[in-house]
């Protein structure tokens, strides 16, 4: 029960927060475009990164229940996407003007920037979000990159053909990582991760269909988002941070 209303407040009780977009350089100078969602300056920050075709409007009505996490919120456009939620991608409008690589190994790049940028001004390790491609995006960089504290990956998987082996190179990735995904996709992401070294590694199946990506956290599309969000809670309550 306790679980439960914990889960209710998470969904409900409503933080005072600023909303500002913003925008900053990614490893190769083209602007990114992000919403930053602050508490306070004092808070490490979860960097938001979304899926093919869409845009950091992915987490237009989830950023907010991320914080009640107690982390800041940097929801990011990278170059790989178009629109959702009435929000255009700015950062892939710009690539396609500059004719800069759009893909999603190209988008890569973008995240670090993100990392980069957040760190600079926090001197704290973030934790990355991901939602499909940038799912898979997310476990690469956790693996070798010291500014990341944990992941939470939505419906990641082998998303890029014979440029990447994500399987391989996420092996030796220690850190905590939650793992999510719709039913139909939990065996993939089962095998996805069954090597990987963390000791600290969750991976949420849901009881009914579900949804793909970070969309599974959406009540206004997923019957059963609820589950997700307690998977969630359960183990950022791992981490310390609730």
């Amino acid at each position: 029960m306790r679980s439960i209303a914990a889960v209710f407040l998470l969904l409900n009780f409503t933080l005072l927060t600023a909303q500002e977009t913003i925008t900053f350089p990614s490893k190769d100078g083209l602007t990114i475009t992000a919403d930053e969602y602050i508490i306070n300056d004092t808070l490490p920050y979860m960097i938001l990164c979304h899926q093919a075709g869409f845009s950091r409007g992915e987490y237009l009505n989830t950023a907010t229940r991320f914080q009640k996490f107690g982390y800041n919120c940097l929801a990011i456009d990278a170059r790989s996407g178009k629109e959702v939620n009435g929000i255009k991608n700015e950062t892939a409008a710009l690539a396609e003007k500059k004719k800069k690589g759009v893909s999603y190994l190209d988008a890569e790049q973008d995240i670090l920037a993100a990392i980069d940028y957040i760190y600079k001004k926090t001197n704290k390790k973030v934790i990355l979000v991901g939602s499909s491609y940038s799912a898979s995006l997310v476990l690469k960089i956790a693996t070798t990159n010291d500014k990341v504290k944990a992941v939470l990956a939505f419906s990641p998987g082998e998303y890029f053909g014979d440029k990447l082996n994500l399987k391989q190179a996420i092996k030796a990735l220690d850190k905590p990582v939650f793992v999510t995904s719709s039913q139909a996709e939990a065996a993939e992401v089962a095998a996805l991760m069954k090597e990987v070294r963390s000791q600290n590694k969750t991976q949420f199946t849901p009881s009914n269909t579900g949804d793909h990506g970070s969309k599974a956290l959406w009540k206004e599309t997923n019957p059963n988002y609820h589950e997700y969000w307690m998977a969630l809670l359960m183990f950022m309550r791992g981490l310390g941070a609730i």
